[in-house]
């Protein structure tokens, strides 16, 4: 993995507030598309999230649901698809009419505008539901493209599946994984996890969370990348504790320093 960045007191001391668009720019642009990751690099975001999984022929691709549902004009399951289905998945047009025929991407496709503009992502790993082979076809396709990105690329991969991020982490142990957890489900063992893991970042939800968990958390070592913050004086508030970012739906609106 020589490709990715790595060193992970550079990553999250360098003074930059990282402000990640949620699933791309979703606020302006259909999540998870290359559109919303475009109107990210178009309005000067720097960091994307993007949601990932895989189907049938071993292709990752970037879909928030186990569904088609609620994103596309499709319903059901993914798991049978091939890459060659999802340009004829539209995408976008429940967003908006003017992004009608936005396909269903392919994480290859981010990484490509990655290579090409400097934009840097959070790679969510979605725990998938099919069993063990599945997801491993999803752990060696995510490496398989973070190999593609040009030298310096930064990228952080996370999930809630903190089982899945220790397999992650064991295969590519250069690359910096954070994990994510919902405010029900952080528990006072969350330093052993981190641990286990070799977690270099913890992504705790924003609601309930305290400037005494935030300064732990950095004071043992770890960066704090909160989601989804969508008040600017949140925003505020979350980095004046020393978070160290946010996910956003409005990206473009937080101040970078």
């Amino acid at each position: 993995m020589s490709s990715v960045t790595t060193g992970s007191d550079r990553i999250l001391l360098n003074g930059e507030r990282m402000i990640i668009g949620h699933r791309g720019l979703s606020s302006l642009a259909p999540e998870n598309t290359m559109a919303a990751f475009r109107s990210a690099v178009d309005h000067r975001v720097s960091w994307v999230e993007a949601d990932v999984d895989v189907i049938a022929d071993g292709t990752v691709i970037i879909c928030h649901d186990s569904t088609l549902d609620r994103t596309t004009n499709r319903t059901g399951r993914y798991d049978s698809l091939t890459i060659a289905d999802l340009a004829g998945i539209d995408a976008g047009s429940w967003f908006s009419s003017r992004f009608e025929g936005e396909p269903l991407p392919a994480l290859r496709s981010l990484i490509d505008l990655m290579n090409e503009t400097g934009l840097k992502a959070n790679i969510e790993i979605k725990p998938n539901e099919t069993g063990k082979e599945a997801t491993l076809r999803l752990i060696d396709g995510v490496i398989t493209q973070l190999e593609r990105l040009r030298p310096g690329a930064q990228v952080i991969v996370s999930s809630f599946n903190h089982v899945l991020l220790h397999l992650f982490k064991q295969r590519a142990p250069k690359v910096p994984v954070g994990c994510l957890y919902e405010s029900h489900t952080l528990s006072d063992d969350w330093r052993s996890t981190l641990e286990i893991v070799g977690a270099d970042y913890i992504h705790p939800e924003e609601s309930g969370l305290t400037r005494q968990r935030v300064q732990a958390f950095r004071r043992a070592g770890y960066g704090v990348n909160v989601w989804t913050v969508n008040s600017l004086s949140r925003a505020n508030e979350l980095f004046n504790w020393g978070a160290s970012g946010i996910f956003s739906d409005i990206a473009h609106q937080i101040a970078h320093r």
